[in-house]
């Protein structure tokens, strides 16, 4: 079956494609309850919704305009090249609250060459965590119309 863009044109190449209907970020913790505290009281991310057994549930946090599930458990370090991007709107601000409830910063906020200004925290197992801020003259915030 052949799939066609909203204009009607097939892009070169692609006979067939995944259609997307859902997604999330799939995270097996090596302690789930710490983990759980961590990004439902640390970090402060809202529950999607909540499975499983109730001594031990999986989580299901929104995570912006996606989806990070907290569940089950790994006997594994997470890979090195896993990382969480989340957008907040003052990176600062999230520093010293997160400071406060004892999350250690990994690096303070930065401006990155790119424009975006970036901090680096890690989870309880080590994943990194970057909270960016984008700031307001940056063109990610420019209205084009």
């Amino acid at each position: 079956m052949r799939r066609e863009s909203a204009l009607g044109c097939r892009a070169a190449g692609q006979d067939e494609a995944v259609e997307v209907l859902g997604s999330r970020i799939l995270l097996r913790p090596s302690e789930p309850e710490r983990s759980r505290r961590f990004y439902r009281d640390t970090l402060g991310l809202a529950v999607y919704r909540e499975f499983g057994h109730q001594n031990d549930p999986g989580l299901v946090f929104f995570l912006g305009g996606g989806f990070l599930e907290v569940s089950g458990r790994s006997t594994h370090a997470p890979g090195n090249g896993l990382a969480l991007w989340i957008q907040v709107r003052d990176v600062e601000a999230e520093r010293r609250r997160l400071l406060a409830a004892g999350v250690s910063v990994v690096r303070g906020p930065q401006q990155e060459s790119w424009g975006l200004v970036e901090m680096w925290i890690e989870d309880p197992d080590g994943v990194r965590i970057v909270l960016v801020e984008v700031p307001h003259n940056h063109p990610l915030r420019r209205d084009k119309r």
